[in-house]
């Protein structure tokens, strides 16, 4: 039977180039960007939640969906499918699905993801939340100050209009902060960090180091090769000849690989949008080892 791990991040933190770096681990050229699993290895995807519980999501409310949800990834985790595991993101036994919601319960008390009965453990992929201003603004099609905003926000949502069906499940995000305290803080599963920063710099040994985590072997030399196939570079040039069908907005040609940059927010954000950002997160941006600024120092 296949075990299910969580890729969990606050969106735009790097999770789509760590499931890059899963698909090229064993793969003898570059993955496809446009052939990554998507359903089963999506914790949102509605079309799998319907299938196990036989339910039309369409027809429920959305917390009624949010009631369903833990008994829905359990049965996942305990059904062999051959269908859904061929298309999801998936190493020797263990299947990686991505997900951006927070570690939280629904109305009945319940973890929305499962708990221990619905996976082995967690990757958890954190980024300096400065640098997540400006990929977050894009993505969206907002200005800065709304992404800040968005990020400081405990309430903030992911799919939840009510005037159409959105694609995928809602998504409690939660604000930047509380997204990082409540995947670090539960004790359901365990949980190895990753910093986006440190993904950056030694891709080959992060990927190693959190895949032994899992219990997933992989060589040195596998882990290598997939850092250079799934090189940001290489990667950007793939999508701006084939496209890339996960952003956003394909229609416009707008790209989901924007900069892959640390330390971005230098020269994309005003002195006065860090200092939001710092005021807002703080706590958790020290928790995490990123450096505040040095006015923001004298402050605390």
């Amino acid at each position: 039977m296949s075990r299910r791990v969580w890729l969990a991040s606050y969106p735009k933190s790097g999770n789509t180039w760590f499931r890059l770096l899963l698909a090229n681990l064993r793969a003898d050229r570059p993955a496809d960007i446009n052939r990554l699993p998507t359903e089963p290895a999506l914790a949102s995807a509605r079309a799998p939640f319907d299938r196990v519980t036989l339910v039309a999501s369409g027809l429920l409310t959305l917390d009624e969906c949010d009631l369903l949800r833990p008994a829905a990834y359990r049965a996942m985790a305990r059904i062999d499918d051959p269908e859904e595991d061929a298309g999801a993101a998936g190493i020797d036994d263990t299947i990686f699905v991505k997900t951006h919601d927070g570690w939280t319960h629904n109305a009945a008390g319940e973890a929305m993801l499962g708990g221990a009965d619905a996976a082995a453990g967690a990757i958890l992929i954190v980024r300096d939340p400065r640098d997540i201003v400006a990929s977050l603004a894009h993505h969206n099609a907002a200005p800065y100050d709304a992404a800040i905003g968005f990020m400081a926000d405990p309430a903030a949502r992911f799919a939840d209009r009510l005037d159409s069906q959105p694609s995928q499940l809602r998504q409690i995000v939660t604000d930047w902060s509380g997204f990082q305290a409540s995947w670090l803080d539960q004790r359901d599963i365990p949980v190895h960090l990753i910093r986006y920063e440190d993904l950056h710099a030694d891709a080959a040994g992060e990927l190693a180091r959190a895949l032994a985590s899992v219990g997933v072997a992989a060589s040195a030399a596998e882990c290598t090769r997939a850092a250079e196939f799934a090189h940001f570079g290489r990667v950007r040039d793939q999508e701006k000849r084939l496209g890339f069908g996960e952003a956003p907005r394909p229609q416009l040609a707008t790209s989901f690989f924007r900069r892959g940059a640390a330390g971005g927010w230098h020269d994309e954000l005003s002195p006065e949008q860090a200092a939001r950002v710092e005021a807002a997160h703080a706590a958790m941006m020290a928790r995490l080892g990123y450096q505040l600024t040095e006015r923001r120092r004298e402050c605390a």
